[in-house]
This record gives C-alpha cells, sequence and structure tokens, in this order.
C-alpha cells in the first residue's frame, strides 16, 4: 500500500519563494536533490523566457552562490543553482529518513512549494510532516489518495483494507486532534461515501484495535 500527496510546504526559509512572486508569472519549476544527500545543494530551476530573467538576476539573490546556464528545454531557460540553505532546511530535509520519493518537479509559487509525492503509507506521511512541523515549515496536505493494496497485503490488528483506510485519513486529516480538524461529513467526502457510512467504518476499526490490542476479556 501506498498513499500519493499533494503538498504546499511553506515558510520564509524555503529559497525561491519570494523570486517567485516578483516574476510576471508568479512561478518557476525546479528540480532539488534534497531528499537525497545533506550535501546535495544544487538546483535546476526552469524559467519562462517571458519572465525575462538574466544570469545576472538570479546570481544576485541571496540564496545562489553559483550560477550555470543549461539551455533551453521544453521552450523554457534551465540553469543549474548552486544554493545556501539555511539549517533549518536541510534540517527538515534529511535525507533518507522518511520512506517518501517525489514524483514530478517542484513548482514554487508566492504560497511556497507545490510537490507531488508518494508515501509508503499515511504514518510516513504524518511523521514527515510533523518533523517539518518542529523545524518551522508547514505542510499543508491539498490531496491524499491511497493506492489498493495488493492481494497479500494485509491490514494491521485485523482490520479490513477499507477499515485500515479510513482510519489512516482520518488520523492525516486530525480527526483525532483536540480539537477535531475535520468532520466524519469531511472525511466522507474525500473517500466518496456517506457520513453515516464513514462513521461506521471509524467506530467498526476502533473498536478491532481496541479489541486486537487490549483484548476482549476482563481483568
Amino acid at each position: 500500500m501506498t498513499v500519493s500527496a499533494e503538498l504546499l510546504v511553506s515558510s520564509p526559509s524555503l529559497p525561491f519563494v519570494r523570486f517567485a512572486e516578483s516574476l510576471p508569472s508568479n512561478r518557476l519549476e525546479c528540480e532539488h536533490g534534497l531528499c537525497l544527500g545533506e550535501d546535495s545543494q544544487v538546483f535546476v530551476v526552469h524559467l519562462d523566457p517571458a519572465d525575462g530573467v538574466t544570469e545576472d538576476d538570479l546570481i544576485a539573490l541571496d540564496e545562489v552562490v553559483g550560477t550555470t546556464p543549461l539551455g533551453r528545454e521544453s521552450g523554457r531557460d534551465v540553469y543549474q543553482l548552486d544554493v545556501k540553505l539555511e539549517d533549518t532546511v536541510s534540517e527538515a530535509f534529511v535525507p533518507g529518513r522518511f520512506a517518501k520519493a517525489q514524483t514530478e518537479p517542484t513548482t514554487i509559487i508566492p504560497e511556497g512549494w507545490y510537490e507531488k509525492k508518494i508515501f509508503r503509507d499515511y504514518e510516513s506521511f504524518n511523521t514527515m510532516r510533523n518533523h517539518c512541523d518542529e523545524h518551522g515549515i508547514r505542510v499543508d496536505l491539498l490531496s491524499i489518495t491511497q493506492d489498493s493494496p495488493s492481494p497479500d497485503e494485509h491490514s494491521p490488528y485485523g482490520l479490513t483494507a477499507r477499515q485500515y483506510e479510513a482510519l489512516a485519513l482520518a488520523i492525516s486529516r486530525g480527526y483525532y486532534d483536540n480539537p477535531r480538524q475535520v468532520t466524519a461529513g469531511d472525511l466522507a467526502e474525500e473517500m466518496g461515501i456517506s457520513q453515516p457510512s464513514m462513521s461506521n467504518l471509524l467506530r467498526r476499526g476502533e473498536r478491532q484495535l481496541i479489541t486486537s490490542t487490549i483484548g476482549t476479556q476482563p481483568q
């Protein structure tokens, strides 16, 4: 089982966010290796020629310490940039710490970094989000979907696949936070089911978890 998530990552420490705000298009795409190696501070950026960005404009940015023009691809100007990262960013994106993979280049907009990632499970996503939050980097979940488990993949604690999906979504969305961040109706809409069906899935899943962990016999 894997989950695919669309994220908006935001922090004043993230490179190129203010730069994106200054562009007529308000956006640029980049590929970075923050999740691959601690010393990987190389960004490959793709710029719309209509934005009129020159190499001098890039080297003038506070976070850029070196530029290498790579030519033009798919109608966009491509540069390799050596970037100086703030410690909070380097620590938040520790390589190898989380079971995830990026599926598309990062789109940088004035609000932050828009990314699409695949995680091993909901728990991996939550761990990553909490870790970023500890370093002052906010991760807003825009959408999340679960791939169907393989026939030989069993849900833990005796949960059905559907119960596991409902509980994992509820946890990731803050349903069990205090105060709650979403309602059962919100979760039902995401799963494409009715609110009573969602509540039933959660209730049965909770009962199964309790039964499998502490048993049914009174002490």
